[in-house]
Protein backbone atom coordinates (compact mmCIF):
# COMPACT_ATOMS: atom_id res chain seq x y z
CA UNK A 1 0.00 0.00 0.00
CA UNK A 2 0.93 3.58 -0.95
CA UNK A 3 0.50 5.86 1.96
CA UNK A 4 0.11 9.53 1.69
CA UNK A 5 2.11 12.47 2.63
CA UNK A 6 0.81 11.74 6.19
CA UNK A 7 1.91 9.06 8.12
CA UNK A 8 -0.51 9.08 11.10
CA UNK A 9 -4.57 9.71 11.09
CA UNK A 10 -6.20 11.08 13.80
CA UNK A 11 -9.70 9.57 13.29
CA UNK A 12 -12.32 10.92 14.77
CA UNK A 13 -15.85 9.61 14.31
CA UNK A 14 -18.92 12.20 15.60
CA UNK A 15 -22.70 12.31 16.03
CA UNK A 16 -24.29 15.75 17.14
CA UNK A 17 -21.40 17.22 18.74
CA UNK A 18 -21.31 20.50 17.38
CA UNK A 19 -20.94 22.19 20.48
CA UNK A 20 -17.87 19.76 21.78
CA UNK A 21 -16.03 19.38 18.16
CA UNK A 22 -14.73 22.89 18.47
CA UNK A 23 -12.08 22.13 21.39
CA UNK A 24 -10.57 18.68 19.61
CA UNK A 25 -10.06 21.18 16.88
CA UNK A 26 -8.31 23.69 18.53
CA UNK A 27 -6.18 21.40 20.20
CA UNK A 28 -5.19 19.97 17.04
CA UNK A 29 -4.41 22.89 15.67
CA UNK A 30 -1.91 23.59 19.01
CA UNK A 31 -0.24 20.85 18.13
CA UNK A 32 3.88 21.01 18.26
CA UNK A 33 3.85 18.58 14.99
CA UNK A 34 1.07 19.01 12.17
CA UNK A 35 2.34 16.22 10.27
CA UNK A 36 -1.15 14.16 10.52
CA UNK A 37 -4.40 13.81 8.56
CA UNK A 38 -7.39 14.39 10.55
CA UNK A 39 -10.23 12.10 9.39
CA UNK A 40 -14.10 12.56 10.43
CA UNK A 41 -17.06 10.45 9.57
CA UNK A 42 -20.34 12.36 10.73
CA UNK A 43 -22.71 9.84 11.82
CA UNK A 44 -25.68 11.75 9.95
CA UNK A 45 -25.77 14.67 12.81
CA UNK A 46 -28.45 16.99 12.56
CA UNK A 47 -26.99 20.02 14.10
CA UNK A 48 -24.91 21.30 11.60
CA UNK A 49 -22.00 19.63 11.80
CA UNK A 50 -21.23 19.16 8.40
CA UNK A 51 -21.17 22.99 8.14
CA UNK A 52 -19.14 23.76 11.04
CA UNK A 53 -16.52 21.11 9.54
CA UNK A 54 -16.42 22.85 5.91
CA UNK A 55 -15.86 26.21 7.54
CA UNK A 56 -12.69 24.53 9.06
CA UNK A 57 -11.72 23.07 5.32
CA UNK A 58 -11.76 26.16 3.95
CA UNK A 59 -9.50 28.01 6.56
CA UNK A 60 -6.85 24.87 5.60
CA UNK A 61 -4.71 25.18 8.67
CA UNK A 62 -4.61 21.68 9.18
CA UNK A 63 -5.51 18.94 6.45
CA UNK A 64 -8.86 17.43 7.20
CA UNK A 65 -10.63 14.52 5.41
CA UNK A 66 -14.46 14.30 5.83
CA UNK A 67 -17.04 11.67 5.19
CA UNK A 68 -20.92 11.93 6.34
CA UNK A 69 -23.10 8.72 7.08
CA UNK A 70 -26.52 7.68 7.69
CA UNK A 71 -26.74 7.25 11.19
CA UNK A 72 -25.12 3.74 11.67
CA UNK A 73 -23.80 4.15 14.96
CA UNK A 74 -19.53 4.64 15.78
CA UNK A 75 -18.40 1.32 14.74
CA UNK A 76 -19.61 1.52 11.27
CA UNK A 77 -18.13 4.90 11.01
CA UNK A 78 -14.99 3.18 12.42
CA UNK A 79 -15.24 0.35 9.96
CA UNK A 80 -15.27 3.43 7.28
CA UNK A 81 -12.47 4.90 8.48
CA UNK A 82 -9.73 2.19 8.79
CA UNK A 83 -10.85 0.71 5.46
CA UNK A 84 -10.13 4.03 4.17
CA UNK A 85 -7.27 5.22 5.75
CA UNK A 86 -3.93 5.47 3.88
CA UNK A 87 -1.79 6.57 6.49
CA UNK A 88 0.67 4.70 8.13
CA UNK A 89 -0.79 4.97 11.84
CA UNK A 90 -4.33 5.58 13.19
CA UNK A 91 -5.68 6.89 16.12
CA UNK A 92 -9.12 7.61 17.26
CA UNK A 93 -9.95 10.80 19.31
CA UNK A 94 -13.65 10.86 20.24
CA UNK A 95 -15.48 14.02 19.04
CA UNK A 96 -16.24 15.11 22.85
CA UNK A 97 -12.31 14.54 23.89
CA UNK A 98 -9.04 16.66 23.34
CA UNK A 99 -5.13 15.83 22.73
CA UNK A 100 -2.25 17.34 24.65
CA UNK A 101 -0.23 19.71 22.53
CA UNK A 102 2.93 17.21 22.32
CA UNK A 103 0.56 14.33 21.48
CA UNK A 104 1.69 13.71 17.51
CA UNK A 105 5.56 14.53 18.32
CA UNK A 106 5.32 12.24 21.08
CA UNK A 107 3.78 9.19 18.79
CA UNK A 108 6.19 9.91 16.21
CA UNK A 109 9.07 9.74 18.93
CA UNK A 110 8.16 6.53 20.38
CA UNK A 111 6.95 5.01 16.42
CA UNK A 112 10.24 3.76 15.42
CA UNK A 113 9.86 0.77 18.36
CA UNK A 114 6.83 -0.15 17.45
CA UNK A 115 8.02 -0.31 14.05
CA UNK A 116 10.90 -2.71 14.47
CA UNK A 117 8.55 -5.70 16.59
CA UNK A 118 6.39 -7.11 14.24
CA UNK A 119 4.68 -8.87 17.31
CA UNK A 120 3.24 -5.35 18.20
CA UNK A 121 0.50 -3.46 17.45
CA UNK A 122 0.73 -0.11 18.39
CA UNK A 123 1.31 1.89 21.35
CA UNK A 124 -1.07 2.04 24.54
CA UNK A 125 -0.63 5.41 26.54
CA UNK A 126 -2.66 7.09 29.33
CA UNK A 127 -5.51 9.46 29.50
CA UNK A 128 -6.13 12.29 31.77
CA UNK A 129 -8.75 14.69 32.33
CA UNK A 130 -9.26 17.92 31.75
CA UNK A 131 -7.14 19.19 35.00
CA UNK A 132 -4.27 16.64 33.34
CA UNK A 133 -4.48 14.10 36.03
CA UNK A 134 -4.65 10.81 35.21
CA UNK A 135 -7.64 8.63 34.77
CA UNK A 136 -7.20 5.10 36.41
CA UNK A 137 -3.96 3.58 37.38
CA UNK A 138 -0.37 3.77 35.63
CA UNK A 139 0.71 1.26 33.20
CA UNK A 140 2.68 -1.75 34.88
CA UNK A 141 6.36 -0.86 35.71
CA UNK A 142 7.49 -4.48 35.25
CA UNK A 143 6.92 -4.73 31.15
CA UNK A 144 7.36 -3.52 28.15
CA UNK A 145 4.76 -4.42 25.93
CA UNK A 146 1.31 -6.75 26.14
CA UNK A 147 -1.80 -6.85 24.81
CA UNK A 148 -4.58 -5.45 25.50
CA UNK A 149 -6.44 -8.12 26.94
CA UNK A 150 -4.04 -8.80 29.54
CA UNK A 151 -3.31 -5.25 30.37
CA UNK A 152 -6.49 -4.94 32.06
CA UNK A 153 -6.69 -8.85 33.00
CA UNK A 154 -3.25 -10.22 34.47
CA UNK A 155 -2.03 -6.56 34.98
CA UNK A 156 -5.02 -5.15 36.14
CA UNK A 157 -4.99 -1.79 34.60
CA UNK A 158 -8.13 0.08 35.26
CA UNK A 159 -9.25 3.39 33.28
CA UNK A 160 -9.35 4.34 29.59
CA UNK A 161 -6.24 3.93 27.74
CA UNK A 162 -5.20 5.92 24.16
CA UNK A 163 -4.43 2.98 21.39
CA UNK A 164 -2.41 3.88 18.87
CA UNK A 165 -2.00 1.28 15.78
CA UNK A 166 -0.07 0.29 12.90
CA UNK A 167 -3.33 1.20 10.08
CA UNK A 168 -2.48 -2.86 8.53
CA UNK A 169 -2.91 -4.52 11.47
CA UNK A 170 -6.46 -2.97 12.44
CA UNK A 171 -7.49 -3.14 9.23
CA UNK A 172 -7.69 -7.25 9.69
CA UNK A 173 -10.34 -6.73 12.26
CA UNK A 174 -13.07 -4.52 11.58
CA UNK A 175 -16.88 -5.03 13.18
CA UNK A 176 -19.49 -7.21 12.66
CA UNK A 177 -22.20 -5.03 11.77
CA UNK A 178 -26.01 -6.34 12.71
CA UNK A 179 -28.98 -4.63 11.17
CA UNK A 180 -30.78 -2.93 13.44
CA UNK A 181 -28.44 -2.04 15.62
CA UNK A 182 -26.47 1.49 16.18
CA UNK A 183 -23.59 0.05 19.35
CA UNK A 184 -20.84 -2.41 19.27
CA UNK A 185 -18.36 -2.06 21.76
CA UNK A 186 -14.90 -1.85 20.90
CA UNK A 187 -14.05 -4.60 22.84
CA UNK A 188 -15.15 -6.88 20.24
CA UNK A 189 -11.85 -5.85 18.14
CA UNK A 190 -9.66 -5.20 20.54
CA UNK A 191 -10.12 -8.58 22.13
CA UNK A 192 -9.53 -10.60 18.60
CA UNK A 193 -6.32 -8.15 18.32
CA UNK A 194 -5.44 -9.35 21.44
CA UNK A 195 -4.71 -12.92 20.18
CA UNK A 196 -2.30 -11.94 18.10
CA UNK A 197 -0.50 -8.60 18.94
CA UNK A 198 1.10 -7.01 22.00
CA UNK A 199 0.69 -3.18 22.73
CA UNK A 200 4.09 -0.79 23.71
CA UNK A 201 2.95 0.85 27.09
CA UNK A 202 3.35 4.77 27.64
CA UNK A 203 3.46 5.45 30.97
CA UNK A 204 2.17 9.11 29.70
CA UNK A 205 -0.86 11.03 29.59
CA UNK A 206 -1.52 12.26 26.12
CA UNK A 207 -5.65 12.36 25.70
CA UNK A 208 -7.54 14.43 27.51
CA UNK A 209 -11.30 13.19 28.17
CA UNK A 210 -14.14 14.55 29.57
CA UNK A 211 -17.05 12.28 30.14
CA UNK A 212 -20.58 14.05 29.16
CA UNK A 213 -23.75 12.94 30.77
CA UNK A 214 -25.16 12.00 27.61
CA UNK A 215 -22.08 10.13 26.37
CA UNK A 216 -21.75 6.29 25.77
CA UNK A 217 -19.92 5.48 29.35
CA UNK A 218 -23.07 7.24 31.22
CA UNK A 219 -26.02 5.54 29.53
CA UNK A 220 -24.24 2.00 29.02
CA UNK A 221 -27.45 0.16 30.69
CA UNK A 222 -29.81 1.56 27.55
CA UNK A 223 -27.16 1.43 24.75
CA UNK A 224 -26.77 -2.42 25.48
CA UNK A 225 -31.07 -2.96 25.43
CA UNK A 226 -30.89 -1.27 22.92
CA UNK A 227 -28.35 -3.17 20.65
CA UNK A 228 -28.95 -6.60 22.73
CA UNK A 229 -27.19 -8.89 19.60
CA UNK A 230 -24.23 -6.96 19.69
CA UNK A 231 -23.95 -6.83 22.97
CA UNK A 232 -24.19 -10.77 23.31
CA UNK A 233 -21.87 -11.21 20.12
CA UNK A 234 -19.24 -9.50 22.57
CA UNK A 235 -20.25 -11.60 25.68
CA UNK A 236 -20.21 -14.96 23.57
CA UNK A 237 -16.50 -13.86 21.65
CA UNK A 238 -14.98 -13.49 25.08
CA UNK A 239 -16.18 -17.20 25.76
CA UNK A 240 -14.86 -18.11 22.79
CA UNK A 241 -11.38 -16.65 22.88
CA UNK A 242 -10.83 -18.33 26.47
CA UNK A 243 -7.10 -19.76 26.65
CA UNK A 244 -8.13 -21.76 29.86
CA UNK A 245 -11.11 -23.35 31.89
CA UNK A 246 -11.56 -20.69 34.38
CA UNK A 247 -11.75 -17.95 31.79
CA UNK A 248 -14.61 -19.77 29.86
CA UNK A 249 -16.29 -20.38 33.32
CA UNK A 250 -15.50 -16.28 34.44
CA UNK A 251 -16.60 -15.01 30.70
CA UNK A 252 -19.67 -17.33 30.71
CA UNK A 253 -20.84 -15.81 34.19
CA UNK A 254 -20.41 -12.34 32.92
CA UNK A 255 -22.56 -13.90 29.93
CA UNK A 256 -25.16 -14.45 32.05
CA UNK A 257 -25.03 -11.45 33.87
CA UNK A 258 -25.37 -9.54 30.72
CA UNK A 259 -28.69 -11.69 29.59
CA UNK A 260 -30.37 -11.01 32.84
CA UNK A 261 -29.59 -7.73 33.40
CA UNK A 262 -30.88 -6.67 29.71
CA UNK A 263 -33.45 -8.99 29.79
CA UNK A 264 -32.55 -10.77 26.76
CA UNK A 265 -33.32 -14.33 25.52
CA UNK A 266 -31.00 -16.05 23.21
CA UNK A 267 -31.59 -17.17 20.32
CA UNK A 268 -30.51 -20.72 19.34
CA UNK A 269 -27.42 -19.75 17.76
CA UNK A 270 -26.31 -17.10 20.20
CA UNK A 271 -26.78 -19.40 23.45
CA UNK A 272 -24.09 -21.07 24.62
CA UNK A 273 -23.97 -24.41 26.30
CA UNK A 274 -21.62 -26.68 28.34
CA UNK A 275 -20.09 -27.41 31.23
CA UNK A 276 -18.83 -24.10 31.31
CA UNK A 277 -22.32 -22.62 31.64
CA UNK A 278 -23.80 -24.77 34.03
CA UNK A 279 -20.67 -23.93 35.97
CA UNK A 280 -20.48 -20.09 35.96
CA UNK A 281 -23.83 -19.77 37.32
CA UNK A 282 -23.41 -19.85 41.23
CA UNK A 283 -20.54 -17.42 40.05
CA UNK A 284 -23.12 -15.06 37.72
CA UNK A 285 -25.37 -14.65 40.67
CA UNK A 286 -22.72 -13.31 42.91
CA UNK A 287 -21.44 -10.76 39.89
CA UNK A 288 -25.06 -9.83 39.60
CA UNK A 289 -25.50 -9.44 43.13
CA UNK A 290 -22.23 -7.81 43.58
CA UNK A 291 -22.98 -5.36 40.67
CA UNK A 292 -26.63 -4.34 42.04
CA UNK A 293 -24.90 -3.08 45.23
CA UNK A 294 -22.60 -1.36 43.40
CA UNK A 295 -25.05 0.52 41.06
CA UNK A 296 -26.66 1.58 44.16
CA UNK A 297 -24.01 2.65 46.01
CA UNK A 298 -23.26 5.17 42.79
CA UNK A 299 -19.98 3.50 42.90
CA UNK A 300 -19.96 1.70 39.97
CA UNK A 301 -18.46 2.75 36.23
CA UNK A 302 -18.57 0.42 33.14
CA UNK A 303 -15.42 -0.15 31.11
CA UNK A 304 -16.87 -0.47 27.51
Amino acid sequence: MNFVKHRLTIFTPTFNRKHTLHKLYESLLNQTNLDFEWFIVDDGSSDNTQELIKSWIKKNKINIKFHRQDNSGKHVAHNYGVINCETEIFVCVDSDDQVTKDFVSTIYTIWPRVNQQASLAGIIALKGNVNNMRIGTSMPTSLKSCSISELYSKQKFKGDATLIFKTLCLKKYLFPVIDGEKFMTEGVVYDQLSKDYEMLLLNKIIYICEYLEDGLSANIDLVHKKNPKGYIFYLSQRIDLSVNLWNKILFSAWYLVGIWRIGYKPSPEERKHGAHITLAYPLAILLLIRQNYKRKSHIFKVRI
